[in-house]
Formats: C-alpha cells, sequence, structure tokens
C-alpha cells in the first residue's frame, strides 16, 4: 500500500528539538493556526477551505426521498468523504485507509450526531416524504490539520446551502425550483468545530495544527470537537502517549477560545458572501438613489 514520504532520521530529531524549545519550523507559536482562507462557489452549498497548504472542497445537495421507517418524522443527513490520490500519495482510489475512516467517524459523531443539524425540519410528509441532504467531502491537498480543515468547510457549507422551498396539499408535494421561489436556509442547532492538538516529549509539548512533517513525528494527538458555548460533542483520543486530566482541561479551555474565533469567521464570510449575492438590495437602493435625483430635477 502507498505510503506517506517518511522524514528521515535527523529530520525526525530536528523537528522534536526545536518543538522541545518551542519552536516551529514555519515560525509559528505552538498555539497559532496557519493561513486560513474560505471562499464559496457560485452554486449555494459549496465551501472551498484552505488551511496552509491543505486544501479541503466541500458540495451539499438535497432531494426529496422516503425517511428510515423508525425515523418517521426526521429527515435523511450522511456525509461522504473522498481522499484521492491527488491530494497525498498515501490515499487510493476505492481502498479507505486509517486516516479516511478516522476522518469520516469523527465528522459523523462532531456534526451528525451531535444534532447539529435539525434532521426534522428536514421532514416534509411524516413517514413519506422528507429531504436527504448529503456532504461530499472532496480533500484536494494533504498537509496536515485535515481533520480541523474538513469541520471548518463542511460547517461553512451546510449554512450556506438553500434547500428547495416546498408546498403541501395533502399528500401531494409541489417542490420549487429556485427561480420560482426563494430556497430555504438549513435549520442549524449549533455550530461544532473540531481542534486537534499534538503531543510530543511523553506529553510535555503540546501544539495546535500541526502540519504534515510536524504530524509525522508525534507522539499522540488528541482531537476535541465542541460549539462557541463550550458544549463539548467529543473528545477524541486513539492511542498515543497518555494525557492526564488537567491537559484534557487545558486543551479544552484553549480549543473554546479558538472555536469562537472559527465561528466568528465562518459568519464573517456568510455575511460577505450574503451582500454579494444581494442583487435585489443593490437595485432597490439604486432605484431609490434614482427617485431622489428626479424629485430633485425642477420642473
Amino acid at each position: 500500500m502507498p505510503r506517506e514520504v517518511e522524514p528521515s532520521l535527523n529530520e525526525r530529531q530536528f523537528i522534536r528539538d526545536a518543538l522541545f524549545e518551542s519552536i516551529r519550523l514555519d515560525g509559528r507559536q505552538l498555539d497559532q493556526y496557519r493561513n486560513l482562507e474560505l471562499e464559496f462557489g457560485d452554486d449555494f452549498g459549496v465551501a472551498d477551505v484552505r488551511l496552509g497548504k491543505t486544501r479541503v472542497v466541500v458540495r451539499v445537495s438535497a432531494e426529496v426521498t422516503t425517511p428510515f421507517p423508525d425515523r418517521k418524522f426526521d429527515g435523511v443527513f450522511t456525509i461522504s468523504t473522498e481522499l484521492s490520490p491527488m491530494a497525498s500519495p498515501a490515499f487510493e482510489v476505492g481502498r479507505p485507509n486509517d486516516a479516511e475512516v478516522v476522518l469520516s467517524r469523527l465528522l459523523e459523531k462532531s456534526i451528525r450526531r451531535s444534532g447539529a443539524l435539525d434532521t426534522e425540519s428536514l421532514c416534509i410528509i411524516a413517514g413519506a416524504k422528507c429531504f436527504a441532504v448529503r456532504a461530499d467531502i472532496h480533500v484536494l491537498d494533504h498537509d496536515g490539520g485535515l481533520i480541523d480543515a474538513c469541520c471548518i468547510a463542511l460547517v461553512a457549507a451546510l449554512q450556506h446551502f438553500r434547500r428547495p422551498d416546498v408546498e403541501v396539499h395533502g399528500e401531494d408535494v409541489t417542490v420549487f425550483d429556485t427561480r420560482e421561489r426563494e430556497p430555504v436556509k438549513l435549520a442549524m442547532q449549533h455550530h461544532p468545530f473540531c481542534v486537534s492538538f499534538s503531543f510530543y516529549h511523553g506529553g510535555e509539548t503540546v501544539i495546535m495544527d500541526a502540519n504534515l512533517a510536524e504530524e509525522s513525528v508525534r507522539d499522540g494527538e488528541m482531537i476535541v470537537s465542541m460549539n462557541r458555548h463550550g458544549e463539548v460533542c467529543q473528545i477524541a483520543k486513539y492511542g498515543g502517549v497518555p494525557v492526564d486530566p488537567l491537559t484534557t482541561l487545558n486543551c479544552s479551555n484553549v480549543a473554546l477560545e479558538k472555536v469562537k474565533v472559527l465561528h466568528q469567521f465562518v459568519q464573517t464570510k456568510l455575511e460577505q458572501d450574503e451582500k454579494k449575492r444581494d442583487k435585489g438590495g443593490l437595485m432597490a437602493e439604486l432605484n431609490a438613489a434614482n427617485s431622489r435625483e428626479l424629485a430633485n430635477i425642477p420642473g
């Protein structure tokens, strides 16, 4: 099976020695994220996130389907991840590796199982028709911090997406095109984000947002998922060096401050995109300006 190109023994020792002295090769502080960029596509529900050299694109779509027999009053929400060889030589098409399994599991727990999306709002007719919302995550470039980048892109895409409006008459359902009626936002109950911590030197050194080189030499990692209100969705620790309760608590406090910053960042980008799309508002403003000019013309 293909693998990432691992650093040499000298490179590993150099990175670890630098971290022991609180120095990162890219000049960042231990608790500093790389440069984060977020762009939205022309279609609703497309988010493109760049975290350093890591790049993730998420596309959200919806269709009318039949709800599950045991969840008659809920819609369907699924998350699909794709790690292609274009992102890293360690990824193969049709053969999910451990990284893809862990990524899918973490996003499933952080977003779907935490009830971030109100699936009851997707119900059209109980037991008969509902919306099935699907989020496809495509990793285009992998340079570490994959879980954090995917979670940011997924939460942003869900908030950006608009589902078609519907009208129900008895058992007849009419789904309107976006040109017929304004599409409807998804009902989000909260906005969780993932913050990853990497441990070195037996857990004495802790850093945030490790790049690929730093990830390859770490002793362990922990992912904290929470929203801006401090509600923890999950704390994941898959093997590696043990972490004491005090370190876990400190990481949770640091993660909360970072989640607040990420939440504000996403909301600001959404507001900017909404203003850009508000053509009706712009035309109304221009018409009002023209009316004022005509009113000032004598005679």
